[in-house]
């Protein structure tokens, strides 16, 4: 009588696609590449002279100003400082914002009362608020943060209702024949499937809030992006201004980034089941 032997090898670690990686890279490549293309075209219209007046910096000078206030006057101290009033009214206005999408996309009556004051609401410039804001909390930190919630607030709860509103319904009547109460429906279902809605909506907050940022900074803020580019308006320096602009920009960019890492990490369960 013989015996078999079954021998059962390792299991193999999944390697990523090379599509997936060749993408990623072509992507990358596609993006300093127009990033390449926008820096010429800016060259080019700087030493062509066709804007009057003093003109647009070439970015050699731009990137010189930028040395001397990062080395001279701190501009990091000021990002840092942008910084955190941006994540403090995005996250303020996001987690204000999370009940009321829910609500809103839950209940479609409250939503037809409520979506014509969100979009009206939605429409006001925050610069334009902000003699209101002066008068109500004064010209301290909280006016600052109290604009910036009030932009993150809004932007968040559109996207937010929007995203929750267009959830499967399949999805919520097969909870439902499985025996689920309502309570269950929306704490096994529909919570789970808003994971994606929510990192948008504070993707798009975040946008909002760096846009608002240099209209909160107006209220007599000394530090931070907007004040730095209201200084450097103030006394004509162009190059500096530039320079602001542009870290508002990269600070963005780069925040915006993570969001989408953390994103892709915590909705992998999402792409499994398409």
């Amino acid at each position: 009588m013989t015996t078999t032997t079954v021998t059962r090898s390792a299991p193999r670690r999944r390697r990523p696609a090379a599509g997936a990686v060749s993408g990623t890279s072509r992507r990358v490549a596609l993006g300093v590449l127009g990033a390449a293309i926008a820096v010429a075209i800016w060259y080019l219209v700087a030493v062509s002279g066709i804007v009057s007046g003093r003109g647009v910096p070439r970015p050699d000078e731009v990137l010189s100003a930028g040395w001397v206030l990062f080395t001279e006057q701190d501009l990091l101290f000021d990002i840092r400082v942008s910084m955190t009033r941006v994540c403090i009214g995005v996250t303020i206005g996001s987690l204000l914002a999370l009940p009321v999408g829910f609500l809103l996309a839950w209940y479609p009556t409250l939503r037809a009362m409520a979506e014509p004051l969100v979009n009206f609401f939605r429409a006001l410039p925050p610069i334009a608020l902000v003699p209101l804001v002066i008068v109500y909390f004064g010209i301290g930190e909280n006016a600052r943060i109290s604009i910036l919630v009030y932009a993150s607030f809004f932007a968040a709860v559109i996207v937010l209702f929007e995203g929750i509103s267009s959830i499967d319904p399949l999805l919520v009547r097969a909870t439902r024949v499985l025996g689920a109460n309502p309570w269950e429906v929306f704490a096994r279902t529909v919570v789970p499937a808003s994971v994606p809605h929510l990192f948008t909506a504070v993707r798009v907050a975040l946008g909002v809030s760096w846009a608002t940022v240099v209209a909160a900074e107006l209220v007599a803020a000394q530090r931070g992006l907007g004040a730095a580019i209201q200084d450097a308006a103030t006394f004509y320096r162009i190059p500096d201004m530039y320079v602001g602009i542009a870290m508002i920009g990269a600070t963005a960019l780069l925040m915006d980034l993570v969001l989408k890492l953390v994103q892709s990490r915590l909705t992998t369960w999402q792409e499994k089941t398409r």
